[in-house]
């Protein structure tokens, strides 16, 4: 077979894995807004309560909410991967998260608020408010759970890619270099230049500021120890206490730099 061939045949069987990956957790996020559908219209009003003598199927209510499911996954879905492209492929943490639910929640109430005065205008002819205000508050509260089950898998596996596939891109001169984040010591700044140790103990140079740096990279694994140096938590061998309740660090990686070999933290940094 030739590389052609066995290329185009590893696309293929990317392509049908990537479709299948897909397909599941499309129809995993639908089973879960068609069954709470069923169940919370089952519990609505006492006709459509399972075991009732006057029991009749809630068919209204079940097609009004799958209306509204879809339109708030259509919402949490694009929101969802804007987050994704702006702020998950850096690093998954807290803030992040809860950015992503609020605004998500946000633009629910944008879309609920106009939607329900229609539907009140068209079906009764008037607007009550204080049934507006409760039902945006059960929807945001529903929609929060609901968004909870369906996206705490994808969140969870953006987390573990960025801990684990994530580079940096090195940019050092007319070369261009990219370092995984497991194969990187420390970064360190000597003479304005920021320099990227492997753990092999090599180094290269970058265009980076380590400020800038500092924003880029995943703070779930790097720390800022101090002015001059980022370290990543895996490349530390030893921690020492020193005097006025500081800290010094020594790294697995052998360098020839006396910059990184010993670092100290000061006590206001020490937690």
């Amino acid at each position: 077979m030739s590389t052609a061939q066995r290329t185009k045949k590893t696309l293929k069987t990317d392509w049908h894995t990537f479709i299948s990956s897909s397909a599941w957790r499309w129809f995993k996020k639908v089973a879960i807004f068609i069954i709470f559908s069923l169940v919370i219209n089952h519990l609505a009003t006492p006709e459509s309560f399972p075991g009732s003598d006057v029991y009749r199927f809630p068919i209204e209510g079940f097609l009004a909410s799958i209306i509204l499911c879809i339109l708030i996954g259509i919402i949490t879905e694009v929101n969802f991967q804007y987050c994704k492209r702006k702020h998950f492929f850096k690093k998954v943490e807290i803030t992040t998260i809860i950015w992503f639910m609020a605004s998500t929640l946000a633009y629910i109430t944008l879309m609920y608020i106009p939607v329900n005065f229609i539907f009140s205008l068209v079906v009764d002819g008037e607007i009550e408010f204080y049934y507006l205000l409760i039902g945006l508050l059960i929807t945001l509260l529903v929609s929060f759970v609901l968004i909870g089950l369906s996206y705490a898998q994808d969140v969870y596996h953006l987390y573990k890619t960025s801990l684990k596939d994530a580079v940096v891109t090195i940019e050092s001169g007319a070369k261009t270099t990219k370092l995984a984040y497991e194969n990187i010591a420390c970064f360190y700044s000597e003479n304005k230049i920021v320099f990227a140790v492997k753990n092999d103990g090599t180094t290269i140079s970058t265009d980076f500021i380590l400020n800038e740096l500092e924003e880029k990279i995943n703070n779930q694994l790097f720390y800022r120890a101090n002015r001059q140096i980022i370290v990543h938590k895996d490349a530390v061998e030893e921690i020492e206490k020193i005097e006025n309740g500081k800290l010094r660090i020594q790294l697995k990686a052998t360098i020839e730099n006396d910059a990184i070999k010993e670092i100290n933290i000061s006590r206001y940094k020490r937690k």
